[in-house]
């Protein structure tokens, strides 16, 4: 019983994620360095590839997410991550910067396509009351490859005698993988939707909404909101590079980034299941605010690696807590709806951020990362303060833990 979460699907889409996101995150660190110096393209090309990129995938997971609950969920899945290894050969294969947008485009269209779906059949036979524990498992594993992508790529690059170009085609190995392994995932049989009148004006934003509840939309504005200053973390890396490290620096220390949130991410969605998410949110904002604060005030190379593997615990305790948290807002039938609508508008927020931090990077980065450090603190006092008002409620909701 106490296992009965850890289901065949949540185990094969672990595995999935882990071998796609190995070749995503192997691409990463090096990409704005590949922008900038090999394609000789300005630092805010790189907010705005990164941004724009998000932005895309942003509106592909709002449509995404209504087709999950609508059409068979495992082949939407194995079309995400298809395209997505066709993006990173496109990728590969850039002369110009308007390439590598156009691959970094695809690559996030199959990001929008796989992620509503997947997500939903992630939770089938899962207990509310488990689901933070089993979305913190699939983070860990998805980061676990975050962290074997890049040493891969670091060892390919010593290599290939510092060659950056071939990095981007070892890529392909794990991607391709990744995709054929979706034919393991099993999607059980699904009651039909009943039928509803349509909208005299046609499906707009009140038809998307209506079945999801007041609770749900309340929770994905305040999130939205958040998002506006939470920018692609490129642009970090670009901060790190830009405080003394190589290349091989800067890999290293995403890597121990994303060891960070590897590892907290289950804890932090065990944690959900028993404490009200949105404190669990907060603890995660509070980490963001320490690593942009902390590397918008460092002058030397030595603050890096703490500010770093401190803030890998803002996505471990926002990125699973905040699915499992919308995914106890709505019922089973529009779980690919909800996901998809959430992960578009968090996705809408970055492609935002990208576009203004990135115009006012400037020389040194210093200004966009400490008017985002400071605005996640003040939305982290916002969250506890509101956490009655936008917690799950019902019987499945968690329980606080008294002392």
């Amino acid at each position: 019983m106490a296992r009965r979460w850890l289901t065949r699907n949540l185990v094969v889409l672990c595995a999935v994620s882990l071998l796609q996101d190995a070749a995503s995150e192997l691409l990463y660190p090096v990409l704005p360095i590949f922008l900038t110096v090999t394609l000789g393209a300005p630092v805010a090309v790189v907010g705005a590839v990164e941004g724009l990129a998000e932005g895309v995938a942003s509106v592909t997971k709002v449509v995404a997410g209504r087709m999950a609950d609508s059409f068979r969920r495992r082949a939407l899945v194995a079309a995400g991550y298809g395209l997505a290894a066709v993006g990173k050969a496109v990728v590969a294969s850039a002369t110009v910067w308007p390439t590598v947008l156009a691959g970094r485009s695809m690559d996030r269209v199959g990001k929008g396509i796989r992620g509503a779906p997947r997500d939903a059949l992630l939770v089938e036979g899962i207990p509310p009351s488990a689901r933070g524990r089993a979305f913190g498992l699939h983070r860990a594993a998805d980061t676990g490859g975050a962290v074997i992508g890049p040493l891969i790529g670091l060892a390919a690059y010593e290599a290939l005698h510092h060659h950056i170009r071939p990095l981007l085609y070892v890529a392909l190995v794990p991607a391709a993988a990744s995709t054929a392994l979706v034919a393991a995932v099993r999607e059980p049989r699904r009651s039909p939707e009943p039928r509803r009148s349509p909208e005299p004006h046609g499906p707009g934003v009140r038809s998307a909404l209506s079945p999801l509840g007041p609770r749900y939309r309340r929770v994905v504005a305040v999130l939205g909101l958040i998002s506006l200053v939470n920018f692609p973390d490129a642009l970090l890396l670009l901060r790190v590079k830009a405080l003394g490290y190589t290349l091989v620096g800067v890999i290293l220390v995403y890597v121990a980034y994303n060891l960070s949130y590897a590892a907290l991410s289950y804890p932090a969605g065990s944690l959900s299941d028993r404490v009200s998410p949105p404190l669990v949110f907060a603890a995660g904002l509070v980490c963001f605010a320490a690593g942009y604060l902390g590397l918008g005030l460092a002058n030397s190379r030595r603050w890096v690696w703490p500010v770093m593997v401190l803030y890998g615990g803002f996505n471990a305790c926002t990125d699973g807590v905040g699915k499992a948290w919308v995914s106890g807002l709505v019922d089973r039938a529009h779980q690919g709806r909800a996901q998809g609508l959430y992960q578009g508008v968090i996705g809408g927020g970055v492609l935002a951020a990208g576009l203004w931090a990135g115009l006012a990077w400037g020389r040194s980065g210093r200004v966009p990362l400490l008017v985002s450090g400071a605005v996640a603190l003040a939305g982290a006092v916002g969250l506890v303060a509101g956490a009655g008002r936008l917690a799950p409620s019902g019987p499945d909701a968690p329980i606080p833990v008294s002392r």
